[in-house]
């Protein structure tokens, strides 16, 4: 029989190999890690447009931008109904369709089906919707007075048949323009709470959204789309704002039928015809500012989607046809016709929903427990946002609120401007609550847009031009804030 010190030194020597090799394969799989991870991180990417090298961001704002996209990568797997996250650099990722999804676009140009994958750069996105929150994206007269040749060459942009390129004669230009050109924000950032957003998707039939959608505070719905007891319990009553490109605006009178206080906002430019219909109806009416200038417009749907998110804490959306399965896009109030491309707006709508831009109803969503707790939180979110603002924008990313105001203005308080309008409206308009956006005081606003308009210091910020991050027109209001 073994003596107890003989078993003890047995035992040692047997172990001590074991506890070797784990401590081996522990150290070569924390290097394998360590190697994957500083590689994503400190691996120079393609910069392009980027201020800065990513070795020069800190250690935090390096693991925000990793955990953030790691973040975004688990939604997308939980929350993409088959989609997948393929993760590139700090930035860059693809989105991908299982392979045998049926891509049924076909791009006459260039002879070629839409593709199943999707390349995407996360910051630039997540900077240009956090950006939207902050945002005026209704025409004003203090954006024409503060943007240089506001008045001389933009103006004259948003004015259809005006016979010339440029407002030579601001003073005809400001006919076109007075009856629905505001002289500050009628509108307010976290002015609401919960906004729905309706898509015009034949999705809507196979759903009974209507109740749900009616639930939020505000709703705003796209073009010709039909609110009545017909299609009540697919899309709801309740209608707040409309977003009409030029086509529909022809229609302005059929559409706002039923509906008196239905804010319309043109996507497009104003024409003489929609100024005498303007004039004759009580509804207030104005122009969308971040309308993309000589480029593509993206669709109606996503201008919504930018106008809800200026005046919203959370926007959600109905009737964008999201899910597998379809072939093209259609309208629940009309035959069915082509518009965007199904699975590049799909695989888009759902980048932003795990940006924690939107939140996605739809028939396949309906029938799950819908609690967005896989999408980032808003602390992840804004960690995120400040480390790319100061990878994109380098030391401009870190001058604050303001760092983006190129062009100021100023706005004296004792010259608030006139409500829009015109002397030859008719009595239905000149004795309606058409103004009362303009008009409302500052205390009868939610207290979250007061407390965000003093945190702003009582600044409006405005596009220069559309949607890609450019500077930014920043006009100041010299206001009570407690008035």
């Amino acid at each position: 029989m073994r003596s107890r010190s003989q078993f003890q030194s047995h035992k040692k020597s047997t172990l001590l190999p074991l506890v070797c090799a784990a401590a081996f394969f522990s150290l070569l799989l924390f290097g394998i890690q360590s190697s994957f991870f500083s590689g994503r991180i400190n691996r120079k990417i393609d910069l392009g447009k980027e201020k800065v090298q990513v070795s020069d961001l800190s250690p935090q704002e390096l693991r925000s931008l990793a955990d953030f996209q790691t973040s975004v990568q688990q939604c997308v797997a939980n929350r993409g109904l088959g989609l997948t996250a393929h993760l590139v650099d700090l930035c860059k990722l693809t989105l991908k369709f299982p392979e045998g999804t049926n891509s049924t676009w076909y791009n006459e140009q260039f002879k070629v089906f839409e593709p199943l994958e999707y390349h995407y750069d996360i910051c630039d996105a997540i900077l240009l919707w956090e950006q939207y929150r902050n945002m005026t994206t209704v025409l004003t007269r203090e954006y024409l007075d503060a943007r240089p040749d506001g008045w001389l060459d933009y103006a004259a942009k948003r004015i259809a048949q005006l016979g010339a390129d440029k407002c030579y004669n601001q003073t005809l230009c400001e006919e076109h323009l007075n009856v629905l050109l505001p002289a500050k924000p009628p509108f307010h950032p976290r002015q609401f709470r919960t906004c729905a957003v309706v898509g015009n998707s034949g999705d809507l039939l196979k759903t009974e959204f209507g109740k749900e959608i009616d639930s939020h505070d505000a709703v705003i719905r796209d073009n010709e789309a039909p609110v009545n007891e017909k299609y009540a319990k697919y899309v709801g009553l309740k209608r707040d704002f409309r977003l009409v490109v030029r086509g529909a605006a022809r229609n302005m009178i059929k559409i706002l039928k039923g509906s008196d206080d239905e804010v319309l906002i043109i996507k497009s430019v104003t024409h003489k015809d929609f100024n005498d219909m303007i004039k004759s109806i009580p509804n207030p009416v104005y122009l969308f500012q971040g309308i993309v200038l000589r480029r593509g417009a993206k669709g109606t749907g996503m201008k919504s989607i930018e106008l809800a998110l200026s005046m919203c804490d959370i926007v959600d959306i109905y009737g964008f046809t999201v899910d597998p399965g379809y072939t093209e896009w259609t309208r629940y109030f009309s035959t069915p016709r082509k518009g965007h491309n199904p699975l590049q707006g799909r695989a888009y709508y759902q980048l932003l929903e795990c940006l924690g831009v939107i939140r996605i109803h739809s028939p396949m969503r309906a029938k799950r427990k819908q609690d967005w707790s896989d999408v980032p939180s808003r602390e992840m979110i804004n960690r995120a946002h400040a480390a790319a603002l100061h990878f994109k924008r380098g030391p401009d990313g870190q001058l604050g609120q303001f760092g983006s105001c190129k062009v100021w203005g100023n706005v004296d308080p004792d010259d608030s401007g006139p409500i829009s309008g015109s002397s030859d409206m008719s009595d239905v308009r000149k004795h309606s609550n058409y103004s009362k956006w303009e008009t409302m005081p500052f205390k009868s606003i939610r207290k979250e847009a007061q407390d965000h308009f003093k945190q702003m210091e009582g600044v409006s910020m405005y596009k220069i031009d559309g949607n890609k991050l450019d500077d930014l027109v920043c006009v100041r209001h010299s206001v009570n804030l407690k008035g």
